[in-house]
């Protein structure tokens, strides 16, 4: 009973030190944070996870004017297609596509 209690209060610790840093994250940082979630469930093969961060991210796409359309739709096109390789289990090329497109964004956010 003990240990049950123990973990279930460390749990409890860690829940509210996952919700304080994401609630304190920058909109780059949470950025990087889904494309990290992605990474990992995909590594794990994972899809319902994978899927549900690749949702996230098309759901955050902007098409409100005519550049940043154009940049949305790309990225909508490579999310589309991360889903699709994820179904078909080609982990590997999701995998690589995910970490590339992530490195790109943290030299973006460096610059």
């Amino acid at each position: 009973m003990y240990s049950s209690t123990f973990a279930s209060k460390n749990r409890n610790r860690l829940n509210q030190y996952l919700v304080n840093e994401i609630t304190q994250a920058t909109p780059k940082q949470l950025l990087i944070k889904i494309y990290d979630f992605a990474i990992v469930n995909c590594k794990k093969h994972n899809l319902a996870k994978t899927n549900e961060a690749l949702q996230v991210l098309i759901s955050s796409l902007s098409f409100s004017n005519k550049k940043v359309s154009e940049i949305s739709t790309g990225l909508l096109r490579l999310y589309q297609y991360c889903q699709e390789e994820m179904r078909n289990k080609n982990y590997e090329i999701v995998y690589n596509i995910l970490t590339e497109l992530k490195e790109s964004w943290v030299a973006a956010f460096n610059k």
